[in-house]
């Protein structure tokens, strides 16, 4: 009796920390996309009401865009009042702290990267959680990564990183980590360890493109394309 004991315990103590690191996951998340948030109204020179608007949407929105469309309401961020304390912190520590704008872009681009891992994965679990196969999970997954980022630069008054020509890789990481994470949802084999791992490949993949100049596959215009697109412009 007390070997079976012992295996519950230590079956609920791993559930008990798997429960926490995807806790500390979210919060990480909430963290770093409300820093990007932050760190870019810094440049764009906004107040300390812009800061903090900035921070909090660009930490809550991708989750609220997938609670909304999975039917889950009240949306976490609304239920769950330690998210906006979070991003609302975030935002008023980068305003006291006020960093100078040439020490924003690093910055602003990791915390941008940490975010876009942690929420990947973490949006893709809460889908399939929900009831959603697997593929639709891990749309909901890029969804919430993407979100926050595609809320914080249109506010801000910016194409967003996703849609612009040359931007370095940024929806691929969150594709193959979403598609990873489902897998393992998937094939009932995911574990909060696991879903920390494609986090960290998500986060890495964002950094190295940075890094070494890495961009998506874009299709080939024909000379004659370019020769009308062109032309086109001048007109």
């Amino acid at each position: 009796m007390s070997v079976i004991a012992s295996v519950h315990m230590a079956a609920s103590n791993l559930d008990n920390a798997a429960s926490a690191l995807n806790r500390a996951g979210e919060m990480i998340g909430i963290v770093a996309f409300a820093a990007s948030g932050a760190l870019l109204s810094v440049r764009r020179n906004l107040d300390i009401v812009g800061i903090v608007l900035l921070a909090a949407a660009t930490a809550l929105g991708g989750g609220i865009i997938r609670d909304v469309i999975i039917g889950k309401t009240p949306p976490t961020a609304f239920a769950d009042p330690w998210l906006v304390a979070a991003a609302v912190a975030t935002g008023l520590v980068i305003f006291f702290w006020q960093p100078p704008t040439r020490l924003t872009r690093w910055p602003l681009e990791i915390s941008d990267a940490v975010g876009l891992g942690s929420f990947v994965v973490t949006g893709t679990v809460v889908a399939y959680d929900f009831g959603l196969a697997a593929p639709s999970a891990a749309m909901l997954g890029i969804t919430t990564g993407i979100g926050g980022g595609i809320i914080r630069d249109v506010l801000s008054g910016q194409v967003p990183a996703v849609l612009r020509p040359g931007e370095h890789l940024y929806a691929i990481p969150a594709l193959g980590g979403a598609a990873a994470t489902a897998v393992l949802l998937h094939l009932d084999v995911y574990s909060a360890w696991a879903g920390s791992l494609c986090a960290v490949l998500v986060v890495a993949a964002r950094i190295a493109s940075l890094s070494f100049g890495w961009h998506g596959p874009r299709a080939r215009q024909r000379g004659w394309m370019k020769r009308a697109w062109g032309s086109r412009r001048g007109e």
